[in-house]
């Protein structure tokens, strides 16, 4: 459950650790969570058996006033590819990997929240 007082750090580790779970429970094996350079950050990175998958992970309590996904502009969409980039040069192991971007919407309270996976949400 989200209350005023919880600071909006606290509220994104919860989003992730949702984010997390949903995709272990699909058999989406988590590497890394919260990784940061100097070009930026990427909430996850996961793999499947043919792809590395840098994910965003967006809450929303609701979306009265725009939808969770349009909150992720291009500027965001650079900044992952950039990071990934180099995440991908510090881990050799993961170059054979095809690469995807997704995007893990949640909205609504966290005890039943409302999930959607966009796989491959944007092109590098």
């Amino acid at each position: 459950m989200i209350f005023k007082n919880h600071s909006s750090r606290t509220i994104g580790k919860q989003a992730e650790n949702i984010a997390a779970d949903y995709l272990a429970n699909r058999g989406i094996k988590l590497i890394e969570r919260n990784f940061y350079c100097r070009s930026g950050e990427i909430d996850l990175i996961a793999y499947d058996d043919k792809h590395v998958i840098f994910i965003e992970v967006r809450y929303r309590k609701n979306e009265k006033y725009m939808a969770v996904v349009e909150t992720i502009d291009k500027q965001k969409c650079k900044k992952l590819v950039k990071t990934s980039e180099y995440y991908l040069n510090q881990n050799k192991n993961y170059r054979s990997y095809l690469c995807r971007y997704d995007v893990i919407t949640i909205t609504g309270m966290f005890n039943k929240p409302s999930i959607k996976w966009i796989k491959n949400a944007f092109q590098a």
